[in-house]
C-alpha cells in the first residue's frame, strides 16, 4: 500500500492507538509496522486470530504475555560467547516464564483450545522447556545477585571471606579500643581505602599505630593507616574478594553459554510473543471500540476472453442474488467519539462501481470518505472494524486517495496542480482490485472546466473497473452519475431549520443545493433572492423542487416504517403472552387428567382385586370352563369402561407443509427407526408434528420427518436391548460473532438440537455486544425453542452481555 495514502486516510494514526495496547518492546514494533495485506488469505487469517484473541478474553481474563522483555539482542551475544549482567538474565528468565505459560495454555486437549486454531499454531513456536528457568533461579536472585547455589566453589570461598572478614574486624576493634590509641584516632571507626580496611588516624600521631598509609583527607588533618597487624589479614580478604569474582564471572558465562545453545528457539520464542501480544493487542483495541469482523471477499477478475454482453449478464446474475460490492452497517470513524458519530450506512451492489457524494461544506463528505478507505486498511491488517455484524468489504490490491489541499510552495504547485499529479498517478495505477477515493473531484480551476475534467475522470476510472468513492460540488457529476450506469448518487442531509448538517448518508439521491435556502433563512433581502433565483435555470430548479418533494416522501416512509417495525414488536410480544397463557392452560388440562388418570388406576387395582377373589371362589367350587370365561369377558368391559390418558398438545409450529413418517404413521409402543441417527427405537407417545422415543436408556423429541416405520416383513429382533447412538458430544460454547441473523439462527437450531440429544446442562452462546441486534435474535429463537427451560446473560467471566446461557 501507498505510504501517502496510509497518512491521508489517518492509517498510522490507528497505529499509535494499537501500540498502546502492547505489552513490551517487540509487539510494540510489529504494531509499528504492519500493513494491510493485499492477499485475501493473509487478511481472513489475521482476521480470524483477532476473534479468537476476544473469545479468549471473554474466557481468560488475566491471559497477556506480561513479564516478557525483548532479548533477541542479549540472546545474540551469548551465542557469541559474551557474558550478559544479571539483569539481562532476570529478562530472559521472565521472557521464558512468560512464554511457559502461554504454551500451557494452548497445549490443553480439551475441546475448548479447539476454537483456537490459529493461536495454537503461533504458540507452536514458543520453545520447549529448556531449564534455563531453573538455571537461572539457581544462580541470581530477583535482585539480580549471584547466589551461593550458582556453584559449590562459590559458596565455599564466601564462607572463607566471611570469617576472614570477622577475624580481621575483630582485630580493628581491638587496636581503637586500646586506651592508648584514643587521643590518636580522628574518630573510633572502621573505614576503606583502596579495598582495604584502615583507621582514620590524627596527622600529629601519625607514629603512634605502625602501618601503612593509603590516604589523607583534603584537610591534611586526618591520615588513613591500614595498622601492621592487619596487612595479613586484609591480603587474604582481598585475595578472596578476587577469587569470589572470577568465580562468578565464570559461573556467568557458564550460564551464559547454555543460553547461546538456544539462542535460535529463544529468538523464536520472542517474535512468537511479539505476534501473540500483537493479536491481543488487536483485540483489546476492538473491544475499546465496540468493532466487530467484517466479511471479506475476493474481488473476480473481468477476462477479457469474454464479451460485454457476458459479462453484464454475470453484473446481472450478481444484483439478481444481493451479492453486495461493498456494504458498511452502521460505520463509525475510529477516531471519532462513539457517543457523537453518526454512523454511516453504505450498500452497493454488484454492477456499482462509483458513488458520487453531494452535500454541504462541512457535511462530512470527507469524514465519509475516510471512513471507507481507513475501514478497508483496517480488515486488511486484521483489525476489527467499528461497523455492525455483518458488514462485507472486498480484498483490494491497493488503495489510492487524494484527499485534502497539497499546495506546495517549495515545488511551486497550486492546489488543482497537486490534485492533478496525485490523480495522474492514480489513474496509471488503479484497476479492477483497486478502491479509489476523491475528495472535491476536479477542484481549485475554472468550475466548467473542472466539472468536464471531473467526469472524463470518473469515467477512466470506470472504464479500468476500479471502485471509486468521490466528492463533489459540481452539479454536472451528479447528472452524470444520474445518466451512467454503475455509477451511483449519494447526498449528506442538511437541516434548514437549525442551518447545520445531520451527518447522515442517503444513497441514491444527490444533493440540493441550499444556498438561496439558508441565505433566506438569514435574513437577505427578498428583491435580491428573487433576482438570484431569475438567474437560475428554470429546470434547476424543477430538479431542486422535486428533490424536496422526494426527500419529504423518504422522511415520511422512515416515519411509517418505524411504526410498523413498533407494530410488529407489539405483536411478537403479544403472541409470547398468548402462548404463556396457553401453556398455563395445558398445564392445567394436564393436572385434571392425571388426577382422573390417579382416580381410574385406583379403581383398576380394586375391580381386579375382586376378579381374583371371584377366579379364586370359582376354582374351589370347581365351576365350568365356560362360566370362567364369561367372567373374563365381563372383565375386559370393565378394563374398556377404564378412561385413557389424553397425549399432551404442542404447541403448533409454522410449517410450509404437514410432517408425515416415512412408511404411515405408527401406533403407540410400535417400533420405528430413527434415520438421521441410524437407529431403532420404541414409539412412546406421538404429537401433530414430533414424537417422544425410546432409545436404550434415552428418550428423546424427534421430528415426524425424521422417523421411519418398520416394514411388516422385516425381522423381528430376538433380544430387546437397544444402544444409543454414538454422537459426537458438541461443544459447550457456540461462536456466532459476525455471522448474519439467518445462517446465526440455522446454525443455533442445529446446535440446540445436539446439544438436548446428548442430554447437556447448559450451553453458551457467544453472539457478541455489538448493536445487540444479533443478541435479540437469538434470544427471540431460544424463547420460541421447546427444548430451552431458561437462559440468562453470561456472568463478567464469561463474557458478560455477549454470551447467553442457555439451560435444557
Amino acid at each position: 500500500m501507498n505510504p501517502k495514502t496510509l497518512s491521508l486516510l489517518e492509517y498510522d494514526k490507528i497505529l499509535v492507538r494499537l501500540k498502546d495496547y502492547c505489552v513490551f518492546s517487540a509487539s510494540a514494533k510489529f504494531a509499528e509496522k504492519l500493513n494491510p495485506t493485499p492477499s485475501l488469505k493473509k487478511a481472513k487469517i489475521r482476521l480470524a486470530e483477532t476473534s479468537e484473541a476476544r473469545l479468549l478474553f471473554s474466557t481468560h481474563e488475566t491471559i497477556s504475555v506480561g513479564g516478557a522483555r525483548d532479548v533477541r539482542e542479549a540472546v545474540v551475544l551469548a551465542s557469541r560467547g559474551g557474558v550478559l549482567e544479571t539483569q539481562n538474565l532476570l529478562d530472559i528468565k521472565n521472557t521464558l516464564i512468560a512464554s511457559r505459560r502461554l504454551k500451557k495454555v494452548f497445549n490443553k486437549d480439551d475441546a475448548e483450545v479447539e476454537n483456537f486454531l490459529y493461536l495454537q499454531k503461533i504458540a507452536e513456536k514458543l520453545p520447549p522447556p529448556l531449564k534455563l528457568v531453573d538455571a537461572i533461579t539457581r544462580t541470581i536472585s530477583d535482585k539480580g545477585e549471584v547466589l551461593d547455589s550458582a556453584s559449590t566453589k562459590l559458596a565455599s570461598i564466601r564462607r572463607e571471606r566471611r570469617v576472614t572478614h570477622d577475624r580481621l574486624m575483630t582485630k580493628l576493634r581491638k587496636i581503637i579500643a586500646n586506651a592508648d590509641n584514643a587521643k590518636a584516632l580522628q574518630e573510633a571507626i572502621i573505614t576503606q581505602r583502596d579495598n582495604r580496611y584502615v583507621l582514620p588516624l590524627q596527622v600529629q600521631y601519625k607514629g603512634r599505630i605502625k602501618g601503612i598509609v593509603h590516604d589523607k583527607s583534603s584537610s591534611g588533618a586526618t591520615i588513613f593507616v591500614e595498622p601492621l597487624s592487619t596487612v595479613e589479614g586484609n591480603n587474604q580478604l582481598r585475595e578472596l574478594q578476587l577469587a569470589e569474582r572470577d568465580e562468578e564471572r565464570r559461573v556467568l558465562a557458564e550460564l551464559c553459554a547454555k543460553i547461546g545453545e538456544f539462542s535460535e528457539e529463544i529468538t523464536q520464542g520472542v517474535e512468537a510473543l511479539a505476534e501473540l501480544d500483537l493479536i491481543f493487542a488487536k483485540a483489546k483495541y476492538a473491544d475499546a471500540i465496540g468493532a466487530s469482523e467484517p466479511v471479506l471477499y475476493e474481488i473476480k477478475e473481468r477476462k477479457s476472453t469474454k464479451s460485454h454482453e457476458e459479462t453484464r449478464r454475470e453484473q446481472k446474475k450478481e444484483k439478481a442474488a444481493n451479492i453486495p460490492t461493498f456494504e458498511l452497517l452502521q460505520a463509525r470513524h475510529p477516531l471519532l467519539d462513539p457517543k457523537t458519530a453518526v454512523p454511516l450506512n453504505i450498500t452497493l451492489d454488484a454492477e456499482t462501481r462509483s458513488l458520487v457524494i453531494t452535500g454541504p461544506n462541512t457535511g462530512g463528505k470527507t469524514v465519509t470518505l475516510k471512513t471507507v478507505g481507513l475501514l478497508a486498511l483496517m480488515a486488511q491488517s486484521g483489525l476489527h472494524i467499528p461497523a455492525d455484524s455483518g458488514s462485507a468489504l472486498p480484498c483490494f490490491t491497493a488503495v489510492h486517495a487524494d484527499i485534502g489541499d497539497e499546495q506546495s510552495i517549495e515545488q511551486s504547485l497550486s492546489t488543482f496542480s497537486a490534485h492533478i499529479k496525485n490523480i495522474s498517478q492514480i489513474l496509471r495505477k488503479a484497476d479492477e482490485k483497486s478502491l479509489v477515493i476523491l475528495d472535491e473531484l476536479g477542484a481549485g480551476t475554472d468550475p466548467q472546466e473542472g466539472a468536464a475534467l471531473a467526469r472524463a475522470i470518473l469515467a477512466e476510472l470506470l472504464e479500468r473497473g476500479a471502485l471509486s468513492f468521490v466528492a463533489t460540488h459540481y452539479p454536472e457529476l451528479k447528472a452524470f452519475a444520474h445518466t451512467t450506469e454503475k455509477v451511483v448518487n449519494a447526498s449528506l442531509e442538511f437541516d434548514l431549520h437549525t442551518l447545520s448538517p445531520t451527518y447522515k448518508l442517503t444513497i441514491g439521491l444527490p444533493g440540493r443545493s441550499n444556498a438561496l435556502a439558508i441565505a433566506r433563512r438569514l435574513g437577505l433581502d427578498p428583491r435580491v433572492l428573487a433576482a438570484a433565483e431569475q438567474e437560475i435555470d428554470p429546470s434547476g430548479m424543477r430538479v431542486d423542487s422535486m428533490l424536496d418533494d422526494i426527500h419529504r416522501q423518504k422522511k415520511l416512509a422512515r416515519k411509517d416504517q418505524r411504526k410498523a417495525q413498533k407494530a410488529r414488536m407489539d405483536a411478537h410480544r403479544l403472541r409470547r403472552e398468548l402462548e404463556d397463557e396457553r401453556a398455563k392452560v395445558e398445564e392445567e388440562r394436564l393436572r385434571i387428567l392425571s388426577n382422573a388418570r390417579s382416580e381410574a388406576e385406583k379403581l383398576i387395582e380394586g375391580t381386579q382385586a375382586e376378579i381374583h377373589a371371584v377366579k379364586r371362589g370359582l376354582e374351589e367350587a370347581e365351576k365350568t370352563l365356560v362360566e370362567i370365561e364369561s367372567l373374563e369377558e365381563q372383565i375386559e368391559q370393565v378394563k374398556e369402561k377404564i378412561p385413557q390418558p389424553l397425549p399432551k398438545k404442542k404447541k403448533k409450529r409454522r410449517v410450509s407443509e404437514p410432517y408425515s413418517v416415512i412408511g404411515g404413521t405408527p401406533k403407540v409402543g410400535e417400533k420405528v427407526h430413527l434415520r438421521k441417527l441410524n437407529v431403532k427405537g420404541v414409539l412412546l407417545a406421538l404429537g401433530e408434528d414430533d414424537a417422544e422415543v425410546q432409545v436404550g436408556a434415552l428418550r428423546m423429541r424427534v421430528k415426524l420427518a425424521d422417523l421411519q416405520r418398520r416394514k411388516q416383513g422385516e425381522k423381528r429382533e430376538t433380544s430387546a436391548k437397544i444402544s444409543a447412538p454414538s454422537m459426537v458430544l458438541p461443544k459447550l460454547e457456540l461462536d456466532l460473532r459476525g455471522e448474519r441473523a439467518e445462517d446465526a439462527l440455522e446454525r443455533l437450531e442445529r446446535y440446540i438440537d445436539q446439544a438436548y440429544l446428548t442430554e447437556m446442562p447448559f450451553v453458551r452462546i457467544v453472539h457478541g455486544k455489538g448493536t445487540g441486534r444479533l443478541r435479540e435474535v437469538v434470544r427471540e429463537a431460544l424463547r420460541a425453542n421447546t427444548y430451552v427451560k431458561s437462559f440468562e446473560e453470561g456472568k463478567a467471566k464469561e463474557g458478560g452481555a455477549g454470551v447467553t446461557v442457555v439451560k435444557f
